[in-house]
């Protein structure tokens, strides 16, 4: 082979990794749901390979993005939960790329840095109850880890909103980033500037008070009056789309991170999108009137309290037939709305002539509960719906299809790094999907550990939180370690977790066995920390 084969035989493929927000595996077409509308993602899927046990390490923003980016779990990488910034030391997908060669780009919502959103009063009281030098410390060692002053101030809201701050040229390894900050239709970043050029202030148009159609039963239902082409979407296709053409004219691969604010909440699609869906005609989600009688006590208080959201808009609330309806019809309208902007963007690609030399990878950073077992939104639950996300990988040249192989988020960082040639780092936790990519194996893990820690609790669940989950195959087990709380579900007659089985005697052998793997998974996720140098 010679000449422009050969060449080609060499290039390093290009990659771009597409995510959205908040969002579960089956909200999609391609998973089977026969209501929302997403033909671009469906297209792409038809031709890539689908991941359907695609399991996050953190059912939370910030710690589920760093394990994308370094595949590690949150417990090494240091980003345990929310409101901890990602060490700017840490080794980065990007990072590693960008030293051998690659153009780095970061559009949308990053978060690997705090947006400085404040402890809700209630939080932060509880947190000085249980440890009362947490928030100080929290902000001491925010700033005094020798690095310059600022440091870890590159995705605070206000100082972005006041005026355009450009990133650093080596920011987590992005050369270059367009940044989005937070998520619905007023988010903070480059987008509001971006947004102010075209005569629209997200600040003063944006929020359920000016909403022309909002919903009385939920704040976070609401028709935007920004409009579409000024809305935070369009502004992640646009900004896409100009990397795109600017990498037809490089001779170098990019790694190109678009990341998509919605479909979190608030659920605020604009004008053309926020009416495409009937909530009276949407089907209620699994076990929405399910009986918690053997639940863990919090979840049993949340549905005592059903139709009252949490004083944190964030936090899983139950939420009534009603509520949970027309929060599904709104975040649908957000759901096509961002395939749209996915198919300009594959449209783009395409026209660049990229196509055939790029990786493309769709997933999302963690899954909603949406009316599962009838709660919305996350934390402090591992149900299916928070864990399990949707992936896709189109890899150019290999055959599609779908997968039920255990999967993880973390296991994306050394498949990349394989594709593109990349020397792995020591560290890295997650195993290479390369395997199951060409269909050279249906098998990858035999289990995989769910983390998340909170420093706060809520009613029946005394904070500091500390969650441990195990899945396989066989089941799952939940430990709130500190308590005496366990949930436990038997995959083979209960594949919906619709009865909590913990401690029952029955189940003593699934418990043991899932506990035991447990063990196992945390003692191999241990930081391996500084290599020794020497015998001794």
């Amino acid at each position: 082979m010679t000449g422009q084969g050969a060449a080609a035989a060499n290039r390093r493929p290009n990659v771009l990794f597409i995510i959205a927000d908040q969002l579960r595996a089956d909200h999609l077409g391609f998973a089977g749901n026969a209501t929302v509308k997403t033909p671009n993602l469906d297209a792409l899927a038809a031709k890539s390979v689908v991941f359907e046990n695609a399991t996050v390490a953190n059912p939370t923003c910030m710690p589920n993005r760093a394990s994308l980016m370094t595949g590690r779990w949150p417990s090494a990488h240091g980003t345990r939960c929310n409101g901890i910034t990602l060490d700017p030391q840490t080794r980065t997908v990007p990072g590693s790329l960008g030293a051998g060669g690659y153009r780095t780009v970061g559009v949308g919502k990053l978060h690997h840095q705090n947006m400085w959103w404040e402890f809700e009063p209630h939080q932060a009281e509880e947190i000085r109850a249980t440890d009362p030098m947490m928030l100080d410390a929290m902000v001491s060692d925010a700033r005094s880890h020798g690095f310059t002053p600022g440091w870890d101030q590159w995705e605070n809201r206000d100082a972005h909103d006041a005026r355009f701050i450009a990133l650093p040229a080596d920011y987590y390894g992005y050369q270059h980033v367009d940044l989005v900050i937070g998520h619905g239709d007023r988010p903070g970043g480059h987008y509001v500037h971006w947004a102010r050029e075209r005569g629209v202030d997200p600040e003063t148009l944006g929020g359920p008070g000016n909403s022309s159609s909002k919903y009385g039963g939920w704040d976070q239902v609401y028709q935007t009056a920004i409009p579409a082409d000024a809305h935070p979407t369009s502004y992640v296709s646009e900004k896409a789309i100009e990397h795109l053409k600017d990498a037809a004219g490089r001779d170098q691969p990019f790694f190109m991170f678009v990341s998509f604010p919605d479909p979190h909440h608030p659920f605020s699609p604009p004008a053309g999108y926020s009416d495409l869906y009937n909530p009276g005609e949407l089907p209620l989600p699994l076990g929405f009137e399910q009986d918690h009688a053997a639940s863990p006590e919090h979840v049993r208080n949340m549905m005592e309290h059903r139709g009252e959201p949490n004083m944190d808009p964030t936090m899983t609330w139950a939420a009534t037939e009603e509520q949970y309806r027309f929060a599904a019809a709104a975040q649908y309208g957000l759901i096509t709305m961002m395939d749209e902007h996915i198919g300009r963007i594959l449209d783009e690609l395409d026209r660049q002539g990229l196509a055939e030399d790029t990786i493309v990878v769709f997933t999302s950073d963690h899954g909603d509960l949406f009316g599962d077992h009838g709660l919305m939104l996350k934390h402090f639950v591992h149900y299916r719906a928070v864990t399990n996300v949707p992936l896709l990988v189109h890899l150019p040249g290999a055959a599609p299809r779908r997968t039920g192989a255990l999967v993880s988020s973390v296991d994306l960082a050394p498949t990349l790094l394989e594709l593109a040639g990349s020397p792995g780092y020591r560290g890295i936790q997650g195993r290479s999907l390369v395997p199951l990519l060409k269909g050279d194996t249906e098998h990858h893990r035999d289990s995989l550990l769910v983390e998340e820690e909170q420093p706060f609790g809520l009613d029946g669940l005394p904070g500091p939180v500390r969650m441990r989950t195990v899945i396989t195959a066989e089941g799952r087990l939940t430990r709130y370690f500190g308590t005496g709380i366990a949930e436990l579900y038997d995959h083979g007659e209960d594949p919906g977790e619709l009865v909590n089985r913990a401690g029952h005697p029955g189940y003593t052998g699934l418990e043991e066995r899932l506990l035991r793997t447990m063990l196992e998974e945390m003692a191999a996720l241990a930081d391996q920390g500084t290599a020794p140098t020497a015998a001794a």
